[in-house]
């Protein structure tokens, strides 16, 4: 059952929300940050990328980094910028993207549903990545940024989002990008009652996105325990913060593949590999969609096409057999093109669905790339699935948006 708590949210006044709130650390790189931060001392980047705070070329992961995110977060709260709440309560929060919303329950989560398997997950995450949070969540000794979990839909649970959020939010602002992201305090004793009581009905969790940063924030919070000899297991540290959503309330968009070059094909002899596998059909110069699982859009030569998967080449019955980022990883990008590893192969790379298709064709029109690649997205049933059966996703497969931005409260560890 999955066991959460409220926590005193250490947050910005409304007044300064849009000013302190961030894109999350890991979406965009040091320089993109730096301008974003420019002029704006209580931007979060100042705490989450603290390199910014350098001379450009500056190394992110020198040790005078993670002392200057430390400093940085005092100087905040010294100045107000961020502030604890006195009483443990949760939040809702709402991101609208398209004149849609989602809305999630920012709770505490207990590190060792994450530790034994409870808080499932379905990627692989790589240990340097997840050491550079840990470093940061250790001395800070602060989940400055939420993890973004998916539950099985709960209708006692969306009734209290219907209640909460037809009042007055504490925040409600529209940042650069267009999203829309709004925060409710629930300081209602018997309404945090229960949800923390619906929640322990639950008896899973799903990270959605965000793997390293669970990771990290659950390794940290076990080591504390494992080094505290009066530990309890009520203590702050036993919970990391994380946004919740109702499953139905996602939305995942396709994640897309682009190529160098076809492996010492031509564009013919490509088609005819194919063809093998596929229904090809020319679409024209016009941008093709995939409209259903087992149908990709290809770009190639100035032209799109649209590959229909023939039967017996894919498992429907195989929760990772049935991905179609499986079935194009196999029989397209490994069998013609011979890339074997996604992870690492500098021969292809990948573009998130929200920057459209347009961009897939700019990249092969300006000559960078050889062919690009569109996908059907994975639905949240089955990366529910996969994590259900205790498969992992191939790589590159998963892409939410809006991403939660950082900066509207934070959870601190004792």
């Amino acid at each position: 059952m999955a066991r959460i708590k409220p926590f005193k949210g250490v947050r910005p006044p409304r007044h300064l929300v849009e000013e302190v709130a961030s894109r999350p650390y890991d979406v965009l790189n040091s320089e993109e940050a730096r301008i974003e931060a420019e002029g704006n001392d209580k931007s979060l980047y100042h705490i989450i990328k603290p390199e910014i705070d350098f001379e450009i070329g500056f190394d992110e992961h020198d040790p005078a980094v993670y002392d200057k995110a430390v400093e940085n977060f005092k100087k905040f709260q010294d100045n107000g910028w961020l502030v604890q709440d006195n009483k443990e309560n949760y939040y809702i929060y709402a991101q609208t993207m398209n004149g849609r919303t989602q809305y999630g329950f920012v709770v505490g989560a207990w590190v060792p549903d994450y530790m034994e398997g409870r808080i499932k997950k379905h990627e692989l995450t790589r240990r340097d990545k997840e050491e550079d949070r840990m470093k940061h969540v250790r001395c800070n000794n602060a989940n400055i940024e939420p993890v973004f979990f998916a539950f099985p839909d709960n209708e006692v649970l969306e009734e209290i989002i219907r209640k909460t959020t037809a009042g007055e939010p504490e925040y409600d602002f529209v940042a650069p990008d267009g999203f829309g992201h709004t925060l409710w305090v629930i300081d209602d004793d018997d309404t945090i009652a229960t949800i923390t009581k619906e929640f322990d009905k639950i008896p899973h969790l799903y990270i959605a996105d965000g793997h390293h940063r669970s990771a990290a924030a659950a390794l940290v919070g076990a080591e504390k325990a494992a080094s505290n000899p009066n530990h309890t297991g009520d203590e702050e540290y036993n919970y990391f913060m994380a946004v919740a959503f109702p499953a139905s309330h996602l939305n995942i968009i396709d994640y897309n593949r682009v190529a160098k070059d076809l492996n010492g094909l031509t564009p013919e002899q490509f088609i005819k590999r194919l063809e093998e596998n596929f229904i090809v059909e020319d679409k024209g110069t016009e941008i093709y969609q995939p409209n259903a699982l087992h149908n990709f859009a290809l770009y190639l030569d100035g032209r799109w096409y649209s590959l229909t998967a023939k039967p017996g080449t894919f498992d429907d019955s195989d929760p990772i057999g049935v991905l179609d980022v499986t079935v194009s990883s196999d029989l397209i990008l490994r069998d013609i093109l011979g890339i074997t590893d996604l992870r690492s192969d500098k021969r292809i790379d990948f573009v998130g669905g929200i920057r459209g298709l347009g961009e897939l064709q700019k990249r092969v029109d300006s000559g960078e790339m050889a062919m690009a690649l569109a996908l059907y997205p994975v639905t949240m049933d089955q990366l529910i699935n996969i994590a259900d059966t205790g498969n992992i996703m191939p790589p590159k497969t998963t892409w939410f948006e809006p991403k939660l931005r950082s900066g509207l409260v934070i959870h601190k560890l004792d």
